[in-house]
C-alpha cells in the first residue's frame, strides 16, 4: 500500500527477487488494470517485472455494455485470482494505491452501495483473508518534489506521443469519467489537443493532481489504519531523497539503492517473515 510514487511495485518485485520467489503479485491500482496508455498509466514494465507473474495488470478492456472495472468487479476477479495462486502453492502479493479496491477485495462484507472513504460508517476490519499490510510512505514535502520529477521524466519518456497517439484513434468525449480516460495525464493533455490551454499548464495540471492523489490515498490508509487494520509502515523518504540528489558513493553508484535495502527491503522483509511464521 502506499502513495502514488512511494516504490510499492518496486517492493514487491524486490521482496520476490530477493526473499521469496514465490510470489506472483495481483494489481490493486484502478487505473492500471486498463489495457493501455502504459507510459501515463506509469505501469511496470515486462523488464522490471523481472518475470514476477503479475495478474489484473493491464487485463482490462471496456465494452459499451462494461465501461468501467468497479470495486465490486475487483472484489470478484481478485478473489478468484487469490484461489489460483494459492492453489498453486504460491503467495498472493495485492500491489496498488487504490484503497478502495484493497477494501473492497478484503473486508468480509462489502456494500458497493457507499464508499467508504466519502461516509461516516465505520471501517470494516472483519477481512476475509489472513492479511499482512506493509505502508510504503514518505513525508509530503519530498514525496511532492518527487513525484513533479516524475512526471518530468513521463513526458521525457513519450507520453506526450502515447497521448496524441490514443486521441487520435480515440477522439475526444464529453466526460472523462469512464475508464481509463480518468487516468492522470488524460483529462489535462484533452484540453491541450482541444486547444484550451498550453502544454506548459498542462503539464502543471498533471503534477497538481498527482500531488492530491497521493495526498488523499495516504488518508484513505490512515482511515483504514484507524479502523483497526494492522498497516505497518515503512519510510522511503530518505530513498527518494537520494534518488533526487546527485550524490555519489564509491564506484560511482547512486546511494539510493543502498539506503532502499536498509530501510523499506529489509524492514519490510522481515515484517513478511514474522507474519508467514505466525
Amino acid at each position: 500500500m502506499g502513495a502514488t510514487g512511494c516504490g510499492k511495485s518496486k517492493l514487491s518485485i524486490d521482496l520476490a527477487t530477493h526473499f521469496f520467489p514465490s510470489i506472483e503479485v495481483i494489481n490493486s491500482d484502478k487505473i492500471q488494470v486498463y489495457n493501455g496508455l502504459e507510459i501515463t498509466t506509469n505501469k511496470i514494465s515486462m523488464t522490471e517485472r523481472c518475470g514476477i507473474h503479475h495478474h489484473l495488470l493491464g487485463e482490462f478492456k471496456p465494452t459499451e455494455s462494461h465501461p468501467e472495472f468497479s470495486p465490486s468487479d475487483f472484489r470478484s476477479a481478485g478473489d478468484f485470482r487469490i484461489n489460483e495462486i494459492v492453489n498453486r502453492g504460491k503467495i498472493p502479493f495485492i500491489v496498488g494505491g487504490s484503497n478502495s479496491f484493497i477494501y473492497a477485495l478484503l473486508v468480509k462484507q462489502f456494500d458497493s452501495g457507499f464508499d467508504i472513504f466519502e461516509s461516516l460508517n465505520p471501517v470494516i476490519n472483519e477481512l476475509r483473508y489472513q492479511c499482512c499490510f506493509i505502508w510504503v510512505d514518505a513525508i509530503a514535502p519530498v514525496l511532492n518534489q518527487y513525484l513533479d520529477k516524475r512526471v518530468d521524466e513521463m513526458l521525457d519518456s513519450e507520453m506526450f506521443e502515447e497521448l496524441k497517439e490514443y486521441f487520435e484513434k480515440e477522439g475526444f468525449s464529453d466526460s472523462s469519467s469512464d475508464g481509463i480516460r480518468k487516468a492522470i495525464g488524460v483529462p489535462e493533455f484533452e484540453k491541450y489537443f482541444k486547444g484550451k490551454i498550453s502544454y506548459e499548464e498542462a503539464a502543471m495540471e498533471i503534477k497538481e493532481n498527482t500531488r492530491v492523489l497521493a495526498e488523499i490515498q495516504v488518508k484513505k490508509i490512515m482511515r483504514l489504519r484507524e479502523g483497526g487494520w494492522n498497516i505497518q509502515r515503512v519510510d522511503a523518504t530518505a530513498t527518494l531523497t537520494a534518488k533526487m540528489g546527485s550524490e555519489k558513493i564509491a564506484g560511482g553508484e547512486n546511494p539510493a539503492r543502498k539506503i532502499w535495502e536498509e530501510q523499506v527491503l529489509e524492514p519490510s522483509a522481515k515484517i513478511v517473515k514474522q507474519f508467514l511464521l505466525e
